[in-house]
């Protein structure tokens, strides 16, 4: 009997297929092979069963075509990723599902009776097929699960209506799929998603489920693919909450990806797809904070590309500052770019400036249209002020002479302009101060608010005036009075003061008078308040003298050398004169600083400065008040950077202010100290210079034990540009600097590790003698730094050996070596290297893993065409001996040696043709190596070496760096090491914070770690003594000569004391010694003295200015 024939199924069979064979080739055929499948379609629903004895129906046509349709999908679903057969049959689907579903939509809308029926072909068509590419969602075959995927995204904007339990199905798959293992599924699954949680309402989620905008977050964020992330940067819909988390991509590793946050996300949406409105990422809609991320980022990008998108983001941004359109006019785009500048913060931020440069250049018609007239200066802003400076300052950058000459306003003019704000900001000032108690807090803000705008533009005028003219006499004139009255004003805000002394050193003709100027300015502001309570003083006593009938006597006039202090030491100030005095103190101190640090020429040479020393420097470092001591301290820190002599006999004094000094007083003092030996380098840490090793032990000690991150940050730059600079050789400070980069406690000191990460590529890169001695230190480092990551704790991170070790070859690869004219590369470094790792792996006490390690990170290592024959005969009997002497245990060692041997013995073959370790033994080169080969003991095949068992303990110190800073010290030097953590402190610091310690020690107890450090440094306790009794602070000198004293002192103090010598003073030197051998008497900080004794012992290092 023959089988059951189906017509439909059978004319389908072949209609259908020739469909999809002819839309593979080419999309021209699309639209009209849509319109015939649509056809077909239609037709095949009309063919319908009666079941059920007429009750129901079956669609029959509809299931056939549907059989059909998915058929020729599948055959698609087996195809790679890159078939333009198959891409083009995935478009022709989602195009096919968009086209039955508009067609179902018109015969919806022309029935209107029947509008509550859902079910239609279209909805059942879709919901079929939907059904069937989810069931190939968990397929085990990865290009199954993508075409699947990939179907359904270019079909998700096209479904039409769909039931709620197949929406849910479908979320809920798509959302597996965005944590699939592969990438291109996980980019399909973000594109389906992104366009599926449009319609997604919050209320149908279950509190358990994340919503589905919230995954493409986490992905957008998280998701270690840079494909994946580009895709959900693309397709998220920008909001509100969506636009931080896009933000936060400004500052992703793929560039691509910050590029397009600037193009493609930003730029396009700063108006609407008809661009009648604001769109969602337009400046206005935008926070300040939101602003200048987008500019700080873009415009500092390291990548050109990124760079270029922030600049036309920004001239964007400008053409829609104040509307929609694209102003044309001179005076609108000035007006667009003013409208800019108030959306960005001209007080705090310090990325205007840039933005408005990138504007300048990027943005060239924008910079042609700008004009400054002289209606222009009438009514200036905050904003307006900014505008005219840049302006000028990037015509004189690009030296466009005639835009500059169109633009500057004469210099007298300009003069005016300065004194009428000045005065106007006078006038506010006092009229706020005499109504202080009248007004409410919110009109007292609104006039601090114009108060400081009104600041902000006397500051940008002052600064243009610094790019004037001044060929004009009367205009420069005009322009010196003004500002030398403005800096003799106490109500002078702090930000103007610099801004005023730059005027005055382009109008000084040399430094000289610059310095006479503030000189004098400073002694008028403390003349004029010693006038002013000498006045009170007669004012007092002629009252007192009047109440018991005397005649009231005048009493002398004031010198002009500096206030008068009779009446000071007769009747001690109110608390409220005190503190004016205090604030004129500062404001004199802010002086000298601003002047000090536009001063080239020496001390000697400026014999001015000498007085304002006496006066005001040197009492202001003895102040007890932490603001007048710091500029005290800042003040002379620079003039020691101008007098040799000042800086030789200062530096005790800084030195000893950093060990009790609160952390804003010691970032400031570690600086002096820094630039002090920057400048002075071959009188302190010169090669014949004693005193120098012990500075570098303190500073080194001060490292291990600060528990600031800003201090520590601070002590590693500066460390490292002296040892950049070459100043410093130590390699105990390099070995320092290495653990402070890779120690477990400074893993969230981003400032120190930023620095680091810069520094060693700079310097080992830059010569040959740095690869060198970086190659000397790298095993003993690496055992200490293996060990140390063995002994973290659960809450600790560290970087494995292997990337340890991979940094150190990295850092000595000579091929990576800066040619120097003058110094030749040496190519033999990781010759030696190899053989350094070579003879670690004969120690008994290193660990598998780290035998390991070093094993694989020989096949890193450069062999050059041409090396000395004795270092590779040395590497070459260094491998053989450890095959026979201590053999590896691990395989994957032992592979990774043997092939690093094979290597070595192919490229130097023919100088290890006659390997024969006899001969070798004769060569004198050879002779140390011998002698190591033979202390090593040889391993039976079968023996196993038993190591001690060790319990390893965690042990905790206030260390951050090594105890190798030890090493290499002279006895009697002060134990001022990285591993001196131990140390007790004085009474009533407190208990300290611990801090793990990277160290080199194998001992298991930490009371054995405590007996072995060396001894503490005493602490004076002086006595209580009469004010009659006084006797002068004798000095501690450090004799850079002299190795007696270094051997008959027990005990020394962390700070080193450094004396220049000086023959008149060898007296006093060998009393101060005497005295410190028979007493072993220990002199502390000045901080920690008496008050008396702190006055005197700062006397005696000054005096001898």
């Amino acid at each position: 009997m023959p089988a059951r024939t189906n017509p439909l199924a059978e004319a389908l069979s072949v209609s259908v297929p020739k469909i999809f064979d002819q839309v593979q080739n080419t999309t021209a055929n699309h639209q009209k092979n849509i319109v015939a499948l649509y056809k077909i379609h239609i037709d095949a629903s009309a063919f319908t069963e009666s079941v059920h004895s007429g009750k129901a129906i079956k669609l029959t046509g509809e299931r056939n075509f549907e059989d059909a349709f998915i058929d020729m999908v599948s055959r698609v679903l087996v195809i790679k990723k890159g078939a333009s057969q198959a891409e083009r049959v995935v478009k022709f689907v989602g195009t096919y599902t968009k086209y039955l579903n508009e067609k179902a939509a018109e015969t919806k809308k022309e029935d209107d009776n029947d509008g509550d029926d859902d079910d239609t072909t279209a909805s059942r068509f879709v919901a079929r097929l939907l059904k069937f590419l989810v069931n190939g969602f968990v397929a085990k075959d990865k290009i199954v699960r993508y075409r699947c995927v990939r179907i359904l995204a270019e079909m998700v904007t096209h479904l039409g209506e769909i039931d709620e339990d197949v929406y849910m199905m479908l979320r809920a798959a798509l959302i597996e799929r965005v944590h699939d293992k592969e990438t291109n599924v996980r980019v399909q699954a973000v594109v389906a998603l992104s366009k599926l949680c449009g319609s997604e309402d919050a209320s149908d989620v279950n509190e358990d489920e994340p919503a589905a905008i919230d995954v493409l977050l986490d992905t957008l964020a998280r998701d270690p693919a840079a494909e994946v992330r580009r895709a959900a940067l693309l397709n998220i819909p920008l909001a509100p909450h969506t636009l931080s988390v896009m933000l936060a991509r400004t500052r992703d590793t793929d560039t691509v990806m910050r590029k397009l946050v600037y193009s493609q996300v930003l730029e396009t949406n700063c108006l609407s797809a008809d661009h009648a409105s604001m769109g969602a990422a337009h400046p206005r809609g935008l926070s300040i904070a939101q602003r200048e991320l987008i500019i700080r980022n873009g415009l500092g990008d390291r990548e050109p590309a990124v760079r270029a998108a922030a600049g036309s983001l920004l001239g964007t941004w400008v053409d829609v500052a104040r509307g929609t359109t694209k102003a044309e006019d001179n005076q609108e785009i000035q007006k667009d770019v003013i409208a800019l500048l108030k959306f960005l913060d001209l007080h705090e931020s310090t990325i205007v400036e840039d933005a408005l440069l990138s504007i300048f250049a990027t943005r060239v018609d924008i910079f042609e249209h700008l004009e400054f007239k002289d209606d222009y200066w009438r009514e200036l802003t905050p904003e307006r002020a900014f505008l005219a400076r840049i302006f000028v300052e990037h015509c004189i950058a690009t030296k466009d002479d005639a835009k500059l000459d169109a633009s500057l306003p004469v210099v007298t003019h300009l003069a005016f302009q300065i004194q009428n704000a000045y005065n106007a900001y006078l006038d506010d000032t006092e009229k706020s101060a005499s109504r202080e108690h009248e007004v409410s807090e919110e009109q007292l803000a609104q006039e601090e608010d114009a108060r400081l705008d009104q600041e902000f533009i006397i500051g940008e005028l002052l600064r243009l005036a610094v790019s004037l003219d001044y060929a004009d006499e009367i205009g420069r004139r005009k322009m010196f009075q003004l500002v030398r009255d403005m800096i003799s004003q106490e109500v002078l805000p702090e930000s103007l003061v610099s801004r005023c002394l730059d005027i005055l050193r382009t109008l000084s003709p040399n430094e000289r008078d610059l310095i006479r100027v503030v000189v004098e300015v400073v002694h008028e502001l403390r003349d004029r308040d010693a006038a002013d309570e000498e006045a009170e003083a007669e004012k007092e006593r002629a009252e007192v003298a009047t109440s018991f009938g005397e005649t009231p006597s005048v009493g002398p006039s004031g010198t002009q050398g500096g206030p008068q202090k009779p009446s000071r030491e007769t009747k001690p100030l109110s608390p409220e004169e005190q503190v004016r005095a205090d604030a004129l103190d500062l404001r004199c101190l802010s002086l000298c600083i601003g002047m000090l640090e536009r001063v080239n020429g020496t001390f000697e040479e400026n014999s001015t400065l000498e007085g304002i020393l006496g006066e005001l420097i040197i009492p202001s470092v003895k102040r007890k008040e932490l603001a007048l001591r710091e500029k005290g301290l800042v003040c002379l820190g620079l003039c020691c950077l101008i007098a040799r002599r000042m800086a030789l006999n200062s530096f005790q004094l800084f030195l000893s202010q950093i060990q009790a000094a609160p952390e804003v007083l010691k970032i400031r003092v570690l600086q002096i100290v820094f630039d002090i030996l920057m400048v002075h380098e071959g009188d302190f840490l010169g090669r014949s210079n004693a005193g120098g090793e012990r500075i570098v032990e303190f500073l080194l000690h001060i490292l291990s034990v600060e528990d600031s991150d800003k201090v520590q940050a601070l002590m590693c730059m500066g460390l490292a540009k002296l040892v950049l600079s070459g100043i410093v050789t130590d390699e105990r400070v390099l070995k320092s600097l290495v653990v402070a980069y890779l120690s477990p406690d400074t893993a969230d000191n981003q400032e120190l590790r930023q620095c680091l990460s810069y520094f060693f590529p700079v310097f080992c890169y830059s010569s040959s003698v740095n690869q060198r001695q970086m190659m000397q230190i790298t095993m003993p480092l690496f055992e200490q730094l293996a060990r140390a990551t063995r002994e973290l704790e659960d809450d600790q991170e560290m970087v494995s050996p292997a990337q340890i070790i991979g940094m150190f070859v990295d850092w000595t690869d000579p091929q990576k070596a800066f040619d120097v004219q003058g110094q030749k590369i040496d190519n033999g470094i990781h010759i030696d290297l190899a053989a350094d790792l070579t003879k670690a792996l004969f120690k008994d006490d290193m660990e598998k893993e780290d035998k390991k390690v070093l094993c694989q990170v020989l096949g890193r290592l450069h062999l050059p065409d041409t090396a000395d024959d004795d270092k590779i005969r040395t590497v070459k009997l260094l491998i053989y001996n450890l095959g026979t002497r201590r053999p590896l245990r691990d395989t994957v060692a032992k592979n990774a040696l043997a092939k690093f041997d094979a290597s070595l013995s192919k490229k130097y073959a023919d100088k290890l043709a006659d390997f024969s370790e006899e001969e070798y033994r004769q060569l004198a080169a050879l002779k140390d190596l011998f002698e190591f080969l033979d202390d090593i003991i040889p391993v039976d095949e079968g023996e196993e070496i038993e190591l001690p068992k060790t319990r390893a303990r965690k042990r905790r110190s206030r260390s951050m760096t090594t105890d190798t800073t030890t090493s290499g010290a002279e006895e009697g030097s002060p134990p001022t090491s990285a591993a001196s953590s131990s140390k007790p402190r004085s009474k009533g610091k407190g208990k300290q914070s611990k801090r793990r310690r990277v160290s080199g020690s194998d001992d298991d107890s930490d009371d054995h770690f405590l007996d072995n450090d060396p001894t503490p440094a005493p602490t004076r306790t002086l006595p209580k003594r009469a004010a009659s009794s006084k006797k002068p602070a004798v000095p501690q000198i450090i004799s850079v000569d002299s190795e007696e004293d270094e051997d008959n002192s027990t005990e020394t103090t962390p700070v080193p004391s450094f004396r220049r010598a000086d023959p008149n003073r060898q007296q006093t030197r060998g009393k101060a010694t005497e005295q410190h051998s028979a007493g072993n008497t220990t002199f502390d900080s000045i901080m920690d003295s008496e008050d008396e004794e702190e006055e005197d012992e700062v006397d005696d290092i000054l005096a001898e200015e």
